[in-house]
């Protein structure tokens, strides 16, 4: 991600955060068809995660708007939600690669199939990635 955006910055930030929360949304999908016989509670979670990614997403979207209609005009109040929003979409992506931890580690199906093992470390490295974006953006705007 580049930082020369200058009053853009606020609308790549929700870029980024849109494009990965529908990743993540996707990659719970991959999860579920890639593994058949993953355990109910597994799936049942990883529907879950769906709707949780799928709801971000429309939040993001909707801040997309709200800043593209502000014709380059971000108030303050704006410009906070949008951090907190960032935040909250870093701690989502936090929770759910421990999540996919948790399945690899628990998940009989999971640790009896290497290609899942190697689905689930790139879809983590992927949510990671998005972190790195995230914290890089609300850490350049504490100094």
């Amino acid at each position: 991600m580049q930082f020369y955006y200058g009053n853009q910055m606020p609308l790549r930030v929700l870029d980024e955060a849109e494009f990965w929360k529908h990743q993540e949304e996707e990659h719970t999908v991959v999860i579920r068809e890639l593994v058949k016989d993953l355990e109910q509670s597994y799936v049942d979670a990883l529907k879950e995660w769906e709707k949780a990614f799928a709801q971000t997403h429309q939040q993001v979207v909707r801040y997309i708007e709200t800043v593209n209609r502000s014709q380059g005009q971000v108030s303050p109040a704006l410009f906070q939600d949008i951090l907190q929003l960032t935040s909250f979409c870093l701690q989502q992506s936090d929770q759910f690669i421990q999540f996919c931890r948790t399945l690899m580690q628990e998940s009989q199906p999971i640790s009896a199939n290497p290609t899942a093992k190697v689905v689930l470390n790139h879809i983590i490295v992927e949510s990671e990635y998005f972190i790195g974006i995230a914290q890089t953006i609300l850490y350049q705007q504490k100094y």
